[in-house]
């Protein structure tokens, strides 16, 4: 058992209006799967802890964190963009989401477990420094990643994200820290719509049209990725895992398959193996057609498990 997987009830309990995509039956929908598969007789099972507020301020500003925690509703729906909304339970689960990220990176660092999956939501990777946006409250992988660098000493750590849509809050909060690299392929023009121009040795998009199959995306992380990555000898690799560019998946315009996250993930894992001791924490971003999600998820996570 050299896997964790880190969830929390308390994240079943964020909910926004009805029919929203972001529902809590995704997270239901991954362990479901990884159940069924036999998978989770082989992972290590954590709660995942409450973020503290010290903590969400390293990516955070201050004034943010604390309008978050003064937006938690006591009863009701509280409105934060046009696409994501706050209830009462928001704000701990939100808590515990970012805790996940903190609490792995801690299992992986201090050589307990070699990579963990954290099955969390709220996901975090459109929280800018001070916006909520996107369904997202903390930048629970930016969070993780700061504490890697700032608690743990690390000097490089490595940031992929292959989600349909666009890490703007990662980018935002961690493109010009020395210590990140950060790579994303995303579908463009889409939501949000913005995304910062490459940086040598910080900074890897890799923007994609919509109708991007198999052979665009692979030649992507071959030749814009896995360069940049080696060449950056990361000491721990965060995967912002949104399942969303699969072809079934109609919140995107992708046509990636299974076989296309069980091949980045093989890579990932390669190069976590060569440069970082394995070490590699993945959090839940997108994904939003249960079947595919829990299906390609626990392929991502069999894949991490090196069966």
């Amino acid at each position: 058992m050299h896997t964790a997987y880190i969830t929390h009830s308390d994240c079943l309990r964020h909910e926004m209006i009805e029919h929203h995509p972001e529902c809590p039956q995704r997270l239901r929908a991954i362990e479901d799967q990884l159940s069924a598969s036999g998978l989770m007789d082989f992972l290590r099972y954590y709660e995942a802890p409450n973020a503290d507020v010290h903590q969400l301020e390293r990516a955070h500003g201050k004034d943010y964190v604390e309008g978050i925690f003064n937006n938690s509703p006591l009863d009701g729906l509280q409105h934060m963009d046009p696409d994501t909304w706050m209830n009462p339970y928001t704000l701990e689960a939100a808590l515990r989401s970012a805790g996940a990220g903190i609490f792995a990176t801690d299992l992986v660092i201090s050589g307990e477990m070699k990579r963990a999956f954290c099955n969390v939501r709220p996901p975090g990777h459109h929280a800018e420094k001070n916006t909520a946006m996107g369904f997202c409250f903390f930048n629970n992988i930016a969070v993780a990643a700061l504490h890697a660098i700032e608690h743990h000493k690390l000097e490089r750590v490595a940031i992929v994200d292959f989600d349909v849509h666009h890490g703007n809050g990662t980018e935002d909060i961690l493109s010009h820290n020395p210590h990140t690299l950060f790579c994303s392929t995303y579908q463009h023009p889409f939501y949000p719509g913005y995304a910062g121009k490459s940086m040598e040795k910080l900074m890897v998009n890799v923007p994609l049209p919509a109708g991007t199959g198999s052979p665009e995306f692979r030649f992507a992380v071959q030749d814009k990725w896995l360069k940049a990555i080696k060449d950056f000898e990361p000491e721990l690799i965060f995967v912002s895992a949104g399942f969303d560019a699969h072809r079934d998946d109609d919140m995107g315009g992708f046509n990636l398959s299974d076989d296309d996250y069980i091949w980045v993930t093989r890579k990932l894992c390669a190069v976590a193996d060569e440069y970082c001791q394995g070490r590699m924490v993945s959090m839940l971003e997108g994904g939003y057609n249960l079947d595919i999600l829990g299906r390609c998820a626990t392929a991502h996570v069999r894949v991490m498990m090196n069966l």
